[in-house]
């Protein structure tokens, strides 16, 4: 029987510290040829009216609500979610930091964050592709924290996020990254010795702590080794054109819609696998007909039916934009299915009623990914449903063994595969 098409150096580094775990599942799925699963969330970070997201009725035979009316002809690709929430997350605005991680009391004084849903799966499944995940936002904060509860900072640039997919950097750019990397690794190298050594002079509970900064050490020089082994090849060729960015902070879905394009392209030709997206809003009136106020004040409405009326035109329009990248999605195949049907979409806010700050009953759908869609799943809008029973779902549905992620200690009721 023929060894399996692995550099030698790679089987060497397999057989002992250096590699990671998920780079060995990888490597796994590569020849099985599993299906390649993506995950994708967006947030809303100054809400969706939730009189005009969610319908009056649960089940299969809902009626579209204003804004499912744009998202019609993904009907059977999506399920729509009430009366969840994340437990003990508050905050005001402050709970966008737990949107993908659960992690509670947002807003208090010794708050500290969790790992959000997309780095735990890029934690274990990144190394499958070029680039290990992507955090956009179209300013400030995005939604991925990191392992150790800190913000990884987000991409704001359709341009650079183009560059760094697409545009091949020259000769001597490429070698001094390689270099780069090859200077990573004996860091990484001496560092683990050391841990070695200073193990066994520890007891239990400081001997574990040092494992879990191990794992970080292993998994960060499996991330090296892999980005090493890319640079030798060519970045994937498309027919779009380098993207203008948009620098008019008042254009919200002007922005938004840039973002979504390059969303796709990275998902088409496979560079990354799992991205967020964070819609931060703007403090301005966007150039959106029918629109004369601040979409913030906006979002402050207090039941004002006069801002109530023209927030819906400005979240109509930001549903038609992220309806356009379900499209694209829907359009594109990969072997026998829809790249929707490969991409767990998840939609939304972290902000149940953005006037008065109320993360309670979040308005989320979930689009694509390959579940049994098209109804409305009701839960107990006094007494949310967990949202990360969701995130336990996903994980799964992702290939990977997870019985609980953050608050959520089960997967999603009445959510099935299709």
């Amino acid at each position: 029987m023929n060894a399996p098409l692995l550099s030698r150096r790679t089987l060497l580094r397999g057989a002992g510290v250096a590699l990671a775990l998920p780079f060995l599942d990888a490597t796994a799925r590569a020849f099985s040829g599993a299906p390649k699963r993506r995950m994708v969330a967006v947030n809303l970070g100054l809400g969706l009216h939730a009189p005009h997201f969610f319908p009056d009725a649960a089940g299969r035979e809902y009626a579209p609500s204003l804004y499912l009316q744009v998202l019609q002809d993904f009907r059977n690709d999506l399920t729509v979610l009430s009366g969840v929430s994340h437990p003990a997350v508050d905050g005001g605005h402050l709970s966008e930091k737990s949107f993908l991680t659960a992690a509670p009391h947002p807003g208090g004084a010794g708050f500290k964050n969790t790992i959000s849903l997309d780095q735990f799966a890029a934690m274990k499944l990144g190394l499958e592709t070029r680039i290990g995940y992507l955090s956009l936002s179209t300013g400030g904060r995005g939604l991925s924290w990191s392992r150790s509860g800190a913000l990884i900072p987000s991409e704001t640039r359709p341009s650079k996020v183009f560059a760094q997919l697409f545009l091949e950097g020259k000769p001597e750019e490429k070698r001094q990254q390689l270099e780069r990397l090859k200077d990573g690794e004996s860091v990484l190298d001496a560092v683990r010795d050391q841990v070695g050594a200073l193990k066994k002079r520890l007891g239990a509970a400081d001997g574990g702590r040092l494992d879990d900064y191990t794992d970080a050490v292993r998994e960060t020089e499996g991330r090296l080794l892999k980005a090493e082994g890319w640079e030798d090849k060519p970045k994937p060729a498309v027919e779009a054109k380098p993207p203008r960015d948009n620098n008019d902070s008042k254009d919200v879905t002007g922005r938004a819609r840039l973002m979504y394009d390059i969303m796709f392209l990275a998902l088409k030709t496979d560079s990354t696998r799992f991205l967020t997206f964070f819609e931060n809003g703007a403090n301005a009136v966007p150039p959106i007909a029918g629109v004369t106020q601040d979409y913030h004040n906006l979002s402050h409405h207090g039941l004002d039916p006069a801002k109530i009326k023209e927030l819906g035109v400005v979240e109509t329009d930001q549903v038609k934009a992220f309806a356009e990248f379900l499209a694209k999605l829907k359009g594109a195949k990969e072997g026998d299915a829809s790249l929707l049907d490969l991409t767990m979409v998840l939609f939304g806010s972290n902000l149940g009623n953005a006037s008065s700050h109320d993360s309670r009953n979040m308005p989320i759908l979930l689009a694509g990914g390959g579940f049994r869609h098209g109804q409305h799943l009701a839960f107990d809008r006094e007494r949310n449903y967990p949202l990360a029973n969701l995130f336990v779902s996903m994980l799964r549905r992702l290939g990977i063994e997870a019985d609980s992620f953050g608050s959520g200690t089960a997967p999603m009721k009445g959510l099935e595969l299709a």
